[in-house]
């Protein structure tokens, strides 16, 4: 090994390969050193994974197209809300795309940009389908009652009006004692509103016609109120639970996704809830009967009760507590500016309107 010519050929050989090498080297960690990592999280429609784990929805759209305008080499990480905040405020994130709701306690230690969708909260509920059971319940029910007893009296007033006009000149049909003359107007103005009219008692006189026509076109109205009303008060009755509104969720059994925006909000609000590691599981307990409600951003339960919650777990119509989505970025971000204009042409575009329709419906 102490050939003079082999130490030769060993530093020739060294000579050309070892920079080649080197270069290789250094150009790899320069591209991964450009390559920049984005948390995220599985919400959909906001963020979805296909088979192949590429990911899609809403938020993703945004981002990309984000991305591609800043011509931004990134791959995206998985990790929970609390991970995302975490990784940017660390600096291990880029930034988090999913469906972050910007909150002050937030931004304390990340950025975020402006918003790109504003929603409030939802509350799932379990769904009751009509049944026997909830026909018969609801014929007892004080909404139910009180229609009737308005139409009692609508009926009433009516009848005695005509009794009043028909009670001499027409003292056949209308005569009698008061209560028997009063019980003739009663089934008279019965018969003209359902427009069955017998025709065994019917106004003779100027004064009774007048109530009998003014009555025939009242009816008419009526009859229509009063089947809209009744039929109202028979579904929401049938499909009542014990959570109405947020009025009702100091006295619930309330689930919450932890580590959430919504789950801090009960908290202030001295609501007390149980905290689920998915949106699913919430939902599953609520159709078990384990929840009486479960608190969320109403566009996401709603897109999860309609996939495959549907008939067994429902949404209330109404929210509440505005919820604002941003991308969370770390303090002072040198691409805050740009993103944040990015972001407005996007949001304002027709492109972005027909996609959040695709998703979300009208």
């Amino acid at each position: 090994m102490n050939n003079p010519s082999f130490r030769v050929f060993i530093f020739w050989i060294s000579f050309l390969l070892l920079p080649p090498l080197l270069f290789a080297e250094v150009e790899q960690q320069a591209e991964q050193q450009d390559e920049v990592v984005i948390g995220t999280r599985v919400v959909p429609p906001f963020v979805m994974q296909n088979e192949d784990g590429s990911y899609t929805g809403i938020t993703i759209h945004l981002w990309e197209q984000i991305a591609e305008e800043l011509d931004l080499n990134f791959r995206y990480e998985e990790t929970d809300i609390q991970g995302m905040l975490d990784g940017v405020a660390d600096g291990r994130y880029f930034a988090s795309a999913s469906a972050l709701t910007v909150t002050s306690e937030r931004e304390e230690y990340v950025d975020f940009t402006h918003p790109f969708y504003v929603t409030g909260l939802g509350i799932a509920v379990p769904y009751r389908p009509t049944g026997l059971l909830g026909s018969l319940r609801a014929l007892f029910s004080p909404d139910f009652w009180w229609v009737v007893f308005l139409l009692f009296g609508l009926l009433l007033f009516w009848g005695l009006l005509v009794w009043i006009f028909e009670r001499h000149e027409n003292s056949e049909e209308f005569g009698g004692s008061a209560t028997e003359g009063i019980g003739s107007g009663f089934w008279w103005a019965a018969v003209t509103m359902t427009t069955v009219g017998y025709g065994d008692k019917s106004p003779r006189t100027l004064g009774g016609r007048i109530v009998g026509f003014i009555w025939m076109f009242t009816a008419i109205i009526v009859i229509s109120f009063f089947t809209a009303s009744i039929a109202s008060s028979l579904t929401v009755t049938q499909l009542e639970s014990r959570v109405n509104g947020p009025e009702d969720l100091p006295n619930a059994r309330v689930g919450v996704l932890q580590h959430s925006a919504t789950e801090a909000f009960l908290k202030e609000e001295n609501i007390r809830s149980r905290a689920y590691e998915s949106i699913e599981n919430g939902l599953s307990a609520v159709e078990a009967d384990e929840l009486d409600a479960l608190v969320h951003d109403a566009p996401i339960i709603a897109y999860i009760i309609q996939q495959d919650f549907r008939n067994r777990v429902r949404i209330l119509p109404n929210t509440f507590n505005d919820q604002y989505y941003g991308i969370a970025l770390p303090l002072n971000s040198e691409y805050r500016n740009s993103i944040n204009r990015i972001t407005l042409e996007i949001i304002n575009s027709d492109e972005w309107g027909h996609m959040m329709r695709n998703y979300l419906g009208e």
